[in-house]
């Protein structure tokens, strides 16, 4: 008690007394078990000056009990802890800003003394909310106001320190500690609102400033974030952003996660993903800013989490987000159908601008998310958005505006997740279950969903970066100055053209005859037909695509389905521009001749049917096209005859292209139906007798007719001539289609004859049935069996 007594002079202003303080520390030093009541002394007489305002001696006793701290480190200073923290806790509870921050640079020294052993007993739950009421102050003077912050904020920073590291102070990372630490620096980090003012200052002032000490402090506090505890530290980060309604504007927010994404462990990123997520859902009927604010931040969370481990939350996250982009749009069309309750329209178009913001917020979202995901993980994300898209002939979907407008958004997000995806064989880009669903979509009358499917499909095809030279339909001079990038075709690539290439002709044929297209379809389809040549294109496919546009040339001449002028001339001027192309890149002169004579005959005559004319606004069109200037169209015969080089089979030209049917064309979905007829019908057809036929009178002239036998030679001869032919040029998908459907029809025959021919009628007196080796009889009773009409009295 002497030894205490002698360290505080007669006038606090001399300080403390340099000679008994060694003294003291020597004896304490000496006799460790001594400490305690060294403490017990300084911790009285402390408290005694505080209360009667003695500051100078409190001063010095806290100098002591530092100075005792730092000297000793032996087991018995637990007990001088305790009487040291509660001299901490008497100068934090004073109203004193000077005391406050003494007691508080006590504590720090002490958080950075490492402990040989772990305290069993000590909790720093006063601690910790006193500090957090410090880094809340209000007091008047606007520098007093930042030192009392700036201690709270080191006082915190001190607890991380002292407790994240001991396994017997988890208790640190509990819910009702975490929601006092954490909004304590986010308000001080969101108080400083202009950050960049403070930047060049960080490095120099970082103590001084008590938005960069919170931001250090909260970084450092979810550096230390163990796998458990990452859900306690990302809540109340969110309840604090709601609270104080930053998610519109959002910049804090997407600053606050930024700092929280690098500031983890990588391999803990999907936790703070799944939180954004499970709050997105809680706010789903918020306003649309929120809303659009909480998807930018998850946005920014994406982002940073895609470059490192994302976890398992891939599927999650494009579920919600196609789930809210759902909700979002029925939202927009929900207030436009009570627009004329509403109080005035100018408030339902603002809600219906905001709307478009969450939905884009979400597609770019996506977009970003996809984008930096392997190859392998996004085709599964590429299925799993086509499985969400509605197509008509499933049920529950209809042809309303709601419908049309969940498609385009979820197509726009295929085409986010689609791009610059470079799959090895097309084969993988467009399977089975992904291919027949967009192919559907493109059929649709809407010309926007049709634009969008093709611009996905250019996203897969394109392999080679080459759609951006390709950007417009034009007459391209020289294809060669385009540095087209293109690679042999591969035999995965060759299976799947044969497997798959006529159901690619066939929507490039219907969709090019639909009424709504504009000049962007047009320009779609002739770069879809591009890179199907560059990435697709053997000699067999390249044959298949000139079918294809002599067919598309024959159906605007016939214009059997009364088409507008424009799509028949736009028809006309995609054809021109694709064979041009075509010519060019097969670098065959004869085809290159014809092509170039045609197009220069219609510069002249018909500048109508080229797309530099056609699609210009004060085009010119004619009531009608002329069918006998030959000249004007590309010749199947010529063309052919440009083409009898070894490689091409020039025969199969001679067969018309036709698109093959299937169960699409038979759903009462489009106006513009496919008035195409197969085979299967041609020869169900003529199985079937014609009910006029069968009801004919049978006169002279039909019994003469039937006598006369001179010309049932010559149609025979003729029919087995068409016979012989389809099967020589026919495409094999025809005569495939042409057997099997004999074959089901012969099946279905026999079936039904071995039916009643081997299966005896039941017997009253038994039949034998051979079961496992064994004969059995099995009896059937009269009153079940069935007898003829004939039979029965």
């Amino acid at each position: 008690m002497r030894l205490v007594g002698n360290i505080f002079p007669e006038d606090p202003k001399d300080g403390l007394v340099k000679s008994d303080m060694e003294k003291l520390t020597f004896y304490a030093v000496s006799a460790p078990e001594k400490l305690d009541r060294i403490g017990a002394y300084l911790a009285e007489r402390l408290s005694r000056d505080v209360v009667r305002h003695r500051y100078g001696y409190v001063v010095i006793a806290m100098e002591a009990l530092d100075q005792l701290l730092m000297a000793c480190h032996s087991q018995s200073i637990k007990p001088f802890v305790e009487s040291f923290l509660h001299m901490v806790a008497k100068l934090l509870e004073s109203r004193e800003p000077d005391l406050q921050v003494l007691g508080t640079n006590s504590f720090v020294k002490f958080a950075n003394i490492e402990e040989d052993t772990p305290s069993y007993h000590r909790r720093y739950d006063f601690f910790v909310s006193q500090f957090s009421a410090m880094c809340h102050s209000t007091h008047e003077d606007p520098e007093t106001r930042s030192r009392i912050r700036v201690a709270g904020i080191k006082g915190l920073q001190g607890v991380v320190r002292k407790t994240v590291n001991d396994e017997l102070q988890a208790i640190i990372w509990e819910p009702q500690h975490m929601d006092k630490l954490i909004p304590s620096m986010l308000f001080n980090m969101q108080d400083n609102e202009d950050s960049e003012r403070y930047r060049p200052l960080r490095a120099p002032n970082i103590e001084e400033n008590p938005a960069s000490l919170a931001e250090s402090c909260f970084r450092e506090l979810l550096g230390r974030a163990a796998y458990g505890n990452m859900n306690n530290a990302v809540h109340p980060v969110l309840v604090h952003l709601d609270n104080h309604r930053l998610w519109d504007p959002n910049d804090f927010a997407v600053s606050c996660f930024r700092i929280i994404m690098y500031s983890i462990q990588a391999q803990h990123s999907h936790h703070v993903i799944q939180q954004v997520l499970s709050h997105l859902d809680t706010h789903s009927k918020n306003t649309p800013r929120v809303r659009a604010g909480i998807v930018q931040v998850l946005l920014e969370t994406v982002a940073i989490a895609a470059k490192g481990s994302i976890g398992p939350t891939v599927l999650e996250v494009f579920n919600t987000l196609l789930k809210h982009l759902r909700m979002s749009v029925d939202f927009e069309l929900g207030d436009g159908s009570r627009r004329n309750s509403a109080s005035s329209l100018s408030s339902t178009r603002t809600k219906e601008s905001e709307e478009r913001i969450v939905q884009n917020a979400i597609i770019q979202t996506i977009g970003f998310f996809g984008g930096n995901l392997p190859d392998y993980q996004r085709a599964e994300v590429m299925m799993f958005i086509m499985g969400k898209v509605p197509v008509y002939g499933t049920p529950c979907h209809t042809l309303d505006t709601g419908t049309k407008r969940i498609q385009a958004m979820l197509l726009s997000s295929l085409i986010m997740v689609t791009s610059g995806f470079k799959c090895k064989t097309i084969c993988a880009g467009l399977p089975m279950a992904f291919l027949e669903p967009l192919c559907s979509i493109s059929l649709m009358e809407d010309s926007e969903l049709r634009q969008l499917v093709l611009e996905i499909l250019h996203n897969i095809v394109d392999r080679h970066d080459n759609r951006a030279k390709l950007r417009g339909i034009r007459i391209i001079p020289n294809v060669a100055a385009l540095k087209i990038k293109r690679e042999k075709i591969s035999k995965q690539d060759v299976v799947f053209m044969k497997k798959h290439g006529q159901q690619l002709y066939r929507h490039i044929y219907l969709g090019c005859k639909e009424e709504d297209n504009v000049q962007k379809n047009f320009e779609l389809l002739f770069t879809a037909l591009a890179l199907i040549t560059i990435e697709l294109a053997n000699e067999e496919v390249v044959i298949d695509l000139i079918r294809l546009s002599i067919a598309l040339q024959d159906m605007a001449l016939a214009n059997e389905e009364n088409m507008p002028m424009f799509i028949r001339c736009g028809i006309m001027a995609l054809v021109a521009a694709y064979l041009n192309f075509l010519s060019q890149m097969i670098a065959n002169p004869p085809f290159c001749q014809h092509v170039s004579k045609v197009i220069e005959m219609r510069n002249l005559d018909a500048p109508h049917l080229l797309p530099e004319h056609v699609f210009r606004e004060k085009c010119v069109l004619p009531d009608s096209l002329d069918r006998d200037d030959v000249g004007l169209y590309f010749q199947t015969a010529d063309l052919a005859e440009a083409l009898s080089v070894p490689g091409y089979n020039v025969e199969r030209l001679a067969v018309p292209y036709i698109p093959q049917v299937t169960d699409e064309d038979r759903l009462p979905r489009r106006k513009s139906f496919v008035d195409t007829i197969s085979l299967q019908v041609d020869i169900l057809s003529n199985s079937l007798p014609d009910q006029s036929q069968l009801a004919e009178e049978i006169t002279f002239e039909t019994l003469k007719k039937a006598i006369d036998t001179t010309g049932l030679e010559e149609q025979e001869r003729e029919r087995r001539r068409q016979v012989m032919e389809k099967f020589q040029k026919a495409p094999f998908e025809e005569i495939a289609a042409h057997c099997e459907s004999k074959a089901n029809m012969l099946h279905d025959r026999l079936a039904q004859i071995f039916e009643l021919t081997i299966r005896p009628p039941p017997s009253p007196s038994g039949t034998v049935m051979v079961t496992s080796g064994h004969a059995q009889y099995q009896s059937v009773p009269v009153y079940e069996m069935k007898f003829p009409d004939l039979c029965v009295y």
